[in-house]
């Protein structure tokens, strides 16, 4: 019995040992005139001197903030390793729904996340600095968040994923989440609904390369935006990964499909050649 616990314990220390490590940074956004902290999970041995590495930024859902992803995932310390990438964590807002919201200007986190957060890491870490080497998802918020700002931003994100995300916000103009606050009264502001939804912005994928996966549980409430959105795709003949498995809305499904996305956007960066 004492050998079985000194093994388990050895096992235990030696995942710590090839474990990431866990950076807090401080990102000033300009655009919101204050600090937002991110959290960078990088390999253990990264190296200024390295070839430079990908990044892949997760955004966290409605409620949560930039310490979420680690929570629900704490194996994101163990995949930077084993995948050699960094991962981003940003902050956006409690209820945010990462808009550079068109009803209250003091809502940037589009231009945070893909302009303010980005060129933070990309200058405090050596990471290749195009496309090729950034892709960006979320849970639920975060996954229509990092759809909305890939989508506007192909000069920044060369890939994206969703996972559980609301992508379709039209069905829910009667919420608890604060669309109101950052999209205006559905009864007077329904332009700003249509328009900033997800499943209407997948037209900008017109004519682009770019990976797209997408993931929902089969018992999640979001689940017929996510169809809606899939349709959506299927209809404009663009390629991309779909996959309903069992779950529901909630921590244990978004922290497992996060290692299922992980291996596709490996593959991704595996794939574009370096600068």
């Amino acid at each position: 019995m004492r050998q079985g616990l000194l093994a388990f314990h050895f096992l235990l220390s030696l995942n710590a040992a090839f474990a990431g490590q866990v950076d807090t940074l401080d990102v000033y956004s300009p655009s919101m005139n204050r600090q937002i902290r991110c959290l960078v999970i990088r390999p253990s041995n990264y190296s200024g001197a390295d070839r430079p590495y990908p990044v892949l930024y997760l955004l966290h859902g409605w409620s949560g903030n930039y310490t979420s992803w680690l929570t629900d995932a704490p194996q994101l310390r163990t995949a930077v390793e084993e995948h050699r990438m960094i991962i981003v964590c940003p902050d956006g807002g409690y209820d945010s729904w990462y808009f550079d919201s068109p009803v209250d200007s003091t809502v940037r986190y589009s231009t945070h996340i893909a302009r303010e957060v980005t060129g933070a890491v990309d200058s405090r870490y050596h990471t290749i600095r195009t496309p090729a080497g950034r892709a960006i998802s979320g849970l639920s918020m975060g996954g229509h968040g990092a759809m909305h700002v890939a989508l506007n931003h192909p000069e920044v994100f060369g890939a994206v994923g969703s996972m559980a995300g609301g992508l379709d916000l039209r069905p829910f103009r009667r919420n608890g989440w604060d669309l109101q606050g950052v999209l205006g009264d559905p009864d007077t502001n329904w332009q700003n609904w249509e328009q900033y939804s997800v499943v209407n912005e997948l037209k900008l994928l017109e004519g682009r390369k770019t990976p797209v996966i997408i993931d929902c549980g089969a018992g999640d409430f979001f689940l017929e935006a996510n169809r809606t959105a899939h349709q959506v795709l299927m209809d404009m003949k663009y390629p991309h990964d779909y996959t309903e498995r069992p779950g529901e809305h909630n921590h244990f499904y978004w922290g497992n499909a996060v290692d299922y996305q992980i291996l596709f956007f490996d593959k991704f960066f595996k794939t574009k050649p370096s600068p």
